[in-house]
C-alpha cells in the first residue's frame, strides 16, 4: 500500500493534458497566433463594440457636417472599411473558436482520462476495503474462538484448584 501511497503523490495533476502538449493550434504557436486570437476575442468585448460605434459617429458627424470631406454621404470610404474589417474579422473570429475547440477537446479527453485513473483508483481502494473488512471478521472469528477456549480452560483450572483444594484441605 506505500507504494501505491508514493505512486500517488508524485503524480503531476496534468498528466493527462501532457499528451495533447504537441499539438499546434489553427494560429499556431507564434506570437502572431496569440496576437490573432488576442485580437478576435477583442472583437466581441463591449469596448470594441462602444469604440466602433463613437468612430463611425464621428466620422459620420464630421461628413455630413462639411467638417471636413474626405467620405462625403453616401460615405463609400466607411463601407470599405467595414468590409475590410469584415474580411479580416470572420476568419479570425473562425479561427479562434477553432483553436478554443481544440483546447476544449484535449481538455475534455484529459478530464475523461482523470475520470477514468479515479474510477480506478477508486475500485482499487473498494477492493482493498473488503479484503481488510474480510481480514478484520477472520480475526474477530479467530479472537472468539480464542475467548472460548481462555473461559474453557479457566473453567477447567478452577475446577482442578477446587479439586485439589478439596483434596488437601478435606484429609
Amino acid at each position: 500500500m506505500s507504494s501505491t501511497t508514493s505512486q500517488t503523490t508524485t503524480r503531476h495533476h496534468f498528466r493527462f493534458h501532457a499528451p495533447y502538449a504537441h499539438l499546434s493550434s489553427a494560429f499556431g504557436d507564434s506570437w502572431f497566433g496569440t496576437k490573432a486570437e488576442a485580437f478576435a476575442r477583442f472583437f466581441g468585448t463591449p469596448t470594441f463594440v462602444v469604440g466602433q460605434t463613437v468612430l463611425v459617429g464621428i466620422w459620420i458627424v464630421l461628413n455630413a457636417g462639411g467638417v471636413t470631406h474626405f467620405d462625403v454621404y453616401p460615405f463609400i470610404l466607411l463601407n470599405l472599411a467595414f468590409s475590410l474589417q469584415a474580411a479580416y474579422a470572420a476568419p479570425l473570429i473562425l479561427l479562434a473558436q477553432t483553436r478554443q475547440a481544440d483546447r476544449d477537446k484535449a481538455h475534455a479527453d484529459a478530464d475523461a482520462q482523470h475520470r477514468e485513473d479515479l474510477a480506478k483508483a477508486g475500485a482499487e481502494r473498494q477492493e482493498i476495503a473488503e479484503k481488510m473488512t474480510a481480514d478484520i471478521l477472520r480475526l474477530l472469528e479467530q479472537n472468539t474462538r480464542l475467548t472460548e477456549l481462555t473461559s474453557q480452560l479457566s473453567k477447567h483450572i478452577e475446577e482442578l484448584t477446587g479439586e485439589i483444594h478439596h483434596r488437601v484441605v478435606a484429609p
